[in-house]
């Protein structure tokens, strides 16, 4: 993975879901970011793969993990 992939990762990950939530407990600490990364990678499509889902290029069946 490329330098600029990271960074747009990150950039994505602390506007979307670390500065648009509280963190009320260390549960909710670990429950928030794991919908976020389940929606990022298995519920939204990405323009940079021809507004695919993530997943699907893993998984081309349409096998997803379990929703949290």
């Amino acid at each position: 993975m490329g330098r600029g992939f990271i960074e747009a990762f990150n950039s994505k990950l602390r506007s979307e879901c670390l500065n648009a939530h509280w963190f009320m407990s260390l549960a909710d600490a670990q429950e928030k970011p794991e919908t976020w990364r389940w929606h990022y990678n298995e519920g939204r499509p990405h323009s940079a793969i021809g507004y695919n889902v993530s997943i699907d290029l893993h998984y081309p069946g349409g096998v997803t993990s379990p929703s949290p």
